[in-house]
């Protein structure tokens, strides 16, 4: 933690929505001037495209069925962890991207599915912002959750975030419900091992929960909407949250448990708006006091 480099980081699994989240806190940065060096969790994939796929063949050749992004193998958890220490401790680090299609890869003039080069994040950063697949990861060698400042759980309930991921990689990277369902099984060990650990360490958590019928998301047609779900916010640790504003801003919202508001799913991004932007303020102004100070 830092108060003159701040960190960000969206922690959720393939298909939980942290890219939507990712889109709420760029129009906060954007509104409140805030100049975030924005790192993409796909870009600490140890493999390209390409690579994987064989490494996946040949692991599933040596009886390894549960080969897959989610693991440790498969991911720079010590290069991200050096990323986060060293923003946190000078406001520096090498970052890179990956591309994921072709109008991501044109500008490179790469493949889709490769890395760019390595490179220096921009100097005069305000803050970090992470969103991934491990921005709270622990394991006996690394630990991740322990620099961030603000760290934001995305973990709708499972059969949604399989009806999104079957939704997503069907309609837009073409790939069959057999295909996703066989990603889906492959990875759960890891799911269970490296994914669901990390919310023990979230500050706040955002659990989407559908209103209708997904009992078999394997034949579900689409993504419920908004407007068919609920969404559990859980702050680990309450004081200083307002509930009673949140309660009173957000219609048809409601306490669950002390430290749980539950509010309409088409309210999900203005909660988040109402909650992270004095979050936001608080971490500018004593970056500020910290910086004026040395």
């Amino acid at each position: 933690m830092s108060e003159r480099h701040p960190i960000i980081s969206i922690t959720g699994s393939s298909g939980a929505g942290t890219t939507s989240v990712t889109r709420t806190f760029q129009n906060i940065f954007r509104r409140e001037r805030v100049n975030a060096a924005i790192i993409e969790g796909d870009s600490f994939h140890r493999y390209d495209r390409k690579e994987m796929k064989l490494r996946q063949a040949e692991a599933e050749r040596e009886g390894n069925r549960n080969f897959s992004h989610f693991g440790a193998e498969n991911n720079l958890f010590a290069e991200l962890e050096a990323l986060f220490r060293d923003y946190a401790d000078a406001g520096v680090g090498r970052h890179r991207r990956y591309l994921h299609d072709a109008g991501e890869a044109a500008p490179h003039d790469q493949e889709p599915g490769t890395f760019t080069p390595w490179e220096a994040l921009p100097e005069g950063t305000d803050l970090l912002f992470y969103e991934g697949l491990h921005g709270a990861v622990v394991t006996p060698e690394v630990n991740v959750a322990r620099h961030p400042d603000l760290l934001i759980g995305v973990v709708p309930v499972i059969n949604l975030e399989w009806i999104q991921k079957l939704y997503r990689d069907k309609t837009q990277r073409g790939y069959s419900t057999e295909a996703v369902t066989d990603t889906i099984l492959r990875r759960m060990p890891d799911y269970v091992n490296y994914i669901c650990p990390q919310f023990r360490y979230t500050h706040v958590n955002f659990q989407r929960v559908p209103v209708v019928d997904t009992s078999n998301p394997f034949i579900t047609r689409d993504i419920p909407s908004a407007d068919e779900s609920m969404v559990v916010i859980r702050f680990a640790n309450p004081k200083g949250i307002d509930f009673q504003y949140l309660l009173n801003m957000i219609n048809n919202s409601w306490m669950s448990r002390a430290n749980t508001i539950v509010v309409p799913g088409g309210k999900m991004e203005l909660a988040m708006q109402l909650i992270f932007t004095p979050f936001i303020w608080r971490m500018m102004e004593r970056r500020k006091a910290a910086l004026s100070a040395l």
